[in-house]
């Protein structure tokens, strides 16, 4: 019984694991969208007649910034404490609109890289704490497995 709660542990965090790496291709998926000029969305004169102006490409750019750090401090203080927090596509959500702001802005092509360069290094360091998490995980439940099967006994706490 407590031998198949472990393996079923286990593989809950192999399947976790790569949940990172998911959120990273989904984003890459968007970028090569941003990269064609969002080919299936309106252009942005239609939108902007329809919504009014988006803001200025320094505004979006200061919030991008701030976004990044803050993005990196909390995903680094997870790291730290070892909190499971399951997944990062938060984070593609907002990238994704950053995109979508510098696009209806015009401004797309001149702030790509910006966007581009965010994502990876908050969808990489995200992806890295999640696997992280999850080794470290699978490591103990593989110990405590060992420990089961070779005494019969439920692992003792720590």
């Amino acid at each position: 019984m407590l031998c198949d709660e472990l393996t079923a542990e286990i593989k809950r965090l192999q399947r976790l694991s790569i949940r990172g790496l998911l959120a990273l291709v989904l984003f890459l998926g968007v970028s090569m969208c941003a990269w064609w000029n969002f080919p299936l969305l309106p252009v942005p004169d239609t939108v902007i007649a329809l919504l009014g102006r988006p803001p200025s490409a320094r505004v979006i750019s200061t919030v991008l910034l701030l976004y990044t750090f803050s993005a990196l401090i909390l995903s680094l203080s997870r790291m730290t404490t070892g909190v499971e927090h399951r997944s990062s596509f938060s984070h593609v959500g907002y990238l994704t609109a950053f995109f979508l702001f510098y696009y209806y802005g015009k401004s797309l092509e001149d702030n790509y890289w910006a966007v581009f360069g965010a994502g990876i290094t908050i969808l990489g360091v995200e992806s890295y704490r999640i696997w992280s998490y999850c080794a470290e995980g699978m490591a103990k439940k593989r110990e405590d497995l060992e420990y089961v099967t070779r005494t019969g006994r439920p692992p003792p706490e720590e």
